[in-house]
């Protein structure tokens, strides 16, 4: 392998970590490496096992072109196609498909903190993965919440960062995420709306939008029906909304949640920010289950995956549809920020970093 230069290529580096093992990540994969359009729009290194990638490429019934290297080896300035870092660690025969285990879980962790390791050395401008399983996560790593807990903890991160579903033509951000819903309310602040509409602002224009426009959704049934199904669009989210104009961003509200989502595929509006998980998720997913990207907003660099999930029931079945996947692949090419990876360095020593 060639020694390592400054980054010359024109096109932008992303990492892809293979997700579950278990799952449909390992075939979503294989048909990302072997998709043109992908492979033309960015150079990839993809992290995991090369058994895995093979198994996948079998199930999707994909031959794959790619280059190989090992964690401590240096990785070229420029790469004329995908290459395989290969960790070594999961036999795929250990691991039955369709079912949760702590070694899918561990080689999706593993395989997620190198890509997060590559960013934090600048060698890749983003981050994509194939679907994780939670509950497998949680069995490797007990302590694992989500994405964005445990990527802010990896990098000692105490910035605002957020989840973003992503359409092509169509964004969504929420004020909470994970949360109870009889826990959303009291969280409904001018801080977390004016915080959320920034993070959003922010992310869109980072993706091509000038200026983004976005539309922000009351709490409450018909966004409160003018206080009488609740009082949180009156006291807190509209004076909201203004002050966010005040500072520049393109925002209108609050609107009824049950038909926010209806003016903006009309195209009023490029981003819906909602005020608590199924809020928008619900709608997202029937507008686009087969093309909804998540973003990891706010970070360093953008992190992006599939917002379908691990998908056990019909994984080896070779059916799964990449489209999402292909989305969040050619997202995370035009968001991807420059790289700045320096001569010599190896992967070892990027990962020793790491607070995990």
């Amino acid at each position: 392998m060639p020694d390592a230069r400054q980054p010359s290529s024109s096109r932008p580096r992303i990492a892809l970590a293979i997700g579950d093992a278990a799952g449909v990540g390992p075939e979503l994969a294989a048909r990302l490496l072997a998709d043109k359009e992908v492979t033309a729009a960015a150079e990839i290194i993809v992290i995991g096992d090369k058994r895995v990638l093979d198994r996948g490429a079998k199930v999707a019934g994909v031959t794959l072109d790619t280059d190989r290297a090992k964690l401590d080896d240096v990785i070229p300035a420029s790469l004329s196609k995908p290459l395989l870092l290969d960790l070594g660690h999961l036999d795929p025969d250990s691991i039955p498909v369709g079912e949760i285990s702590k070694g899918g879980g561990g080689f999706a962790l593993e395989n997620f903190k190198t890509a997060i390791a590559l960013a934090m050395a600048g060698e890749v401008g983003a981050v994509t993965f194939t679907p994780f399983n939670k509950a497998a996560m949680r069995l490797a790593h007990p302590s694992y919440e989500d994405e964005v807990v445990f990527t802010a903890e990896m990098l000692g991160f105490d910035g605002t960062a957020s989840e973003f579903n992503v359409l092509p033509t169509l964004w969504n951000a929420r004020v909470t995420s994970h949360v109870p819903l009889s826990g959303v309310a009291p969280l409904i602040t001018e801080e977390r709306i004016l915080q959320g509409l920034r993070l959003t602002d922010a992310a869109m224009r980072a993706a091509g939008f000038s200026p983004p426009r976005i539309a922000v959704a009351g709490l409450n049934p018909h966004a409160g029906d003018g206080g009488n199904f609740g009082q949180e669009e009156i006291r807190v989210i509209a004076p909201t909304v203004e002050k966010a104009k005040r500072e520049g961003i393109v925002c209108d509200g609050p609107f009824p949640s049950d038909t926010v989502f209806v003016r903006a595929r009309k195209g009023e509006y490029d981003g819906v920010l909602t005020m608590y998980h199924d809020q928008g998720q619900i709608a997202m997913k029937l507008i686009g289950f087969d093309k909804g990207v998540t973003l990891l907003g706010g970070m360093p660099f953008p992190i992006l995956t599939p917002a379908h999930g691990s998908a056990y029931d019909i994984a080896g079945k070779g059916v799964a549809n990449p489209g999402a996947s292909h989305h969040a692949l050619l997202l995370a090419a035009r968001m991807a920020v420059p790289r700045t990876a320096e001569a010599g360095a190896t992967f070892r020593s990027r990962r020793a970093a790491l607070k995990h």
